[in-house]
Parts: structure tokens; sequence; C-alpha cells
């Protein structure tokens, strides 16, 4: 079973009497269903309802919980929170220690929640992964780790996306779990809502092959329009936050996809429920 310490996270704790009801009214995962044991995907918006801080929440202790994000924007994130902390009864802070490892793969044991191991629910069942908190595995198979979360069209901002440029169904977190949408309101709630019930989500993160990718960031084209751009790779599997609209007519349409000039296939993720939208009433098909 391979193991990879993730020397780019950082934990943020949050904790008091009132963690739970702080994180409920500000996050876009629902906490009422955060069950103890997993990993949950969540994020903290602008107003407008794009991305600022991507994280993973679980719970830590009794009425506390981990916010394993980025490293690099962690003072950041706890500046932020702190600003919509006014009077409640929280303590935030980031861990002086974080240690995050990651383990995944069929042959990993459900027996390593009995351990300390959450389980990531951002991963199918067939292909699960799970994250620990603390010493464990010394040695890194991070590219390994990189390639599977790749293969299994989980993105992650840094890598496949700039924080302030995506809105959570852009990255799928209405389709992992990463969004409450029976929960009260929280920052940027009704944007999302309304993408969520007009249907009007069109770009989302398709896993895409091809030989020869190029880095991320390059422009992937149908038809010669843009249709979004490359994120991280491994050998010739990658990820690309796409115009599905664009995609569905050059499939249809027997156009190729293009990116660095050569031609790229592309599919949505296995585990996801999106499907490319249909031609208005009345439109050829």
């Amino acid at each position: 079973m391979p193991f990879a310490r993730l020397e780019d996270r950082a934990i943020v704790s949050v904790s008091g009497p009132e963690a739970e009801h702080f994180l409920q009214n500000i996050v876009t995962a629902d906490l009422d269903a955060l069950k103890p044991g997993e990993a949950k995907p969540s994020a903290l918006l602008m107003p407008q309802g794009k991305i600022l801080f991507d994280f993973l929440v679980s719970r830590d202790g009794a009425g506390g919980f981990r916010l394993d994000c980025r490293a690099d924007i962690a003072d950041d994130f706890v500046r932020r929170l702190t600003l919509y902390k006014l009077r409640a009864k929280v303590e935030i802070s980031k861990q002086d220690e974080s240690l995050v490892t990651v383990s995944w793969g069929a042959d990993s044991s459900a027996s390593q929640t009995d351990s300390g191991w959450l389980r990531d629910i951002r991963f199918p069942d067939d292909a699960p992964a799970w994250r620990s908190y603390g010493p464990n595995a010394t040695s890194s198979a991070l590219e390994a780790w990189h390639a599977f979360r790749i293969a299994n069209g989980v993105a992650e901002s840094g890598r496949d996306y700039a924080l302030g440029d995506a809105f959570p169904h852009d990255v799928l977190l209405d389709q992992n779990g990463g969004v409450g949408f029976r929960k009260g309101c929280y920052v940027g709630q009704e944007v999302v809502s309304r993408m969520q019930h007009r249907g009007t989500a069109r770009r989302r993160v398709l896993i895409v092959s091809g030989d020869d990718l190029p880095s991320a960031g390059t422009e992937i084209v149908a038809n010669g329009k843009p249709v979004g751009a490359l994120g991280s790779t491994a050998g010739s599997t990658g990820l690309a936050i796409l115009r599905i609209d664009r995609v569905k007519d050059a499939l249809d349409s027997g156009i190729p996809i293009l990116t660095g000039g050569s031609a790229i296939s592309v599919a949505i993720p296995g585990w996801a429920k999106f499907t490319y939208p249909e031609p208005a009433s009345g439109e050829d098909a």
C-alpha cells in the first residue's frame, strides 16, 4: 500500500463551544453530515461565489475541527477566518507542526480508521484514499500520489486552478460532497445555489489524455476557440477545467481538441454525475 508525505500541506485548527456553528455558517460543506473518520472537501468563498480557500475538513476531538489546506495559504486562511469570528466562542490557529500523510489504492484496509486514518471522500469506493495527521510513513511516493489523484479527476488549487478564479461547480465540489445544498446560508451561497438550480455550470474538471502533454496552463482549443487550460499532469494523463458545452460541440462534430498543437481525448471522471449539455430545444442534435 503506497504512502506519501505531503510537505506542502498545513493544518488549521478551529475549536471551542461554537466551532461547528461558526464554520457551518461560512463554509460550503454541510458539517451536520460530516462523520467521524472522514475528511470532506470544502471551501470558503468570496461573496461572488468563487473559491477563496479550498481545504479538507475533519472532526478533531470533542467539537473541534481540522482544516487541511495548502501550507502557502494557511496564514491568510487563518486571518480570513478570524475576520468572520466576531464574538463567536472559537479558537483559530495554525498548528506549528503539520504532518499530513496519504495512502491510497484498492488494497487499503478499512481498519486504518481504527488507527487514526481518515477516509478522503473525494475518491470513489473502488479507488479509496486515506489521510493521517501525525507521524506515519517516512518514505514518499509523491509522484505516484498525484498520478492517482489525477487519474480519479480530483483537482486541487495551485496545481489545477487558481484561487479566486473558479466556482465550486467548476472543480466538482457539487459532485463530491464539498457543497451542502440543503444547509442554511454561507458566504457565496446565493451564487452557488443559483448555478445549481438553473443548471448553468459550464466549466467542469475533465480528465485529459494525450502524448507529450505540455506544461500546466497551456491553452486547450477546439475549432479555433479556447475551451480551457491544462492543469496538473502525470505522464499521458492530466486534468483540465474545460467549457463542456464547447467540448460537446467538438465531440459531436468530430473536431479535434488540441493543446500544444497535439490532439487529446477528454473524459468525465467516472464517479461524477454530471453529463455534457444537450442542445437547446429546436437546435440540431
